[in-house]
């Protein structure tokens, strides 16, 4: 008797850790879309981006990933983001796809430009920097560190 009721003690102690986390996660984690207005980009490379990612200028999110979608003319990836309204994003500023890290997933990096003309709703950033993937990145590294060149002849 005294066994099974030690473990229900324990499962019920289990129990309540398990809602403490739900708790703590459901109040402090940001997993809400942002909601504001709309702006487009177009990338030739997306890296696996998501509806649901970060759109964040300055490591802060300002953002969220609403849709990417193949554009059926020109083959490339139109990014669609919903920005907080209180941030005004300029006209020059360069949309980049960047990995939050090894485990992390990729979100839309923005380099706000100098600009004193900020983009509007359904406006569209002109300049955007594609995903460069680990691999890519290691390969470039790779090639230049062994002096560049594929010539086998001595």
């Amino acid at each position: 008797m005294g066994r099974n009721l030690a473990e229900t003690v324990l499962g019920a102690v289990v129990i309540l850790v398990a809602a403490g986390f739900l708790y703590v996660f459901a109040t402090t984690a940001q997993v809400t879309a942002i909601e504001g207005y709309e702006i487009k980009a177009v990338f030739a490379d997306t890296g696996g981006l998501q509806a649901g990612s970060d759109v964040r200028i300055s490591g802060i999110i300002v953002g969220t990933v609403k849709s990417n979608i193949l554009d059926a003319e020109n083959y490339e990836a139109v990014v669609t983001m919903s920005i907080n309204p209180d941030v005004k994003v300029p006209k020059n500023t360069i949309a980049a796809i960047t990995s939050a890290g090894l485990i992390g997933g990729n979100y839309v990096r923005l380099k706000p430009g100098g600009s004193k003309e900020f983009l509007k709703a359904g406006g569209a950033i002109t300049q955007s920097e594609d995903f460069q993937s680990l691999e890519r990145q290691v390969g470039e590294i790779i090639f230049l560190a062994t002096g560049g060149n594929d010539d086998k002849s001595n």
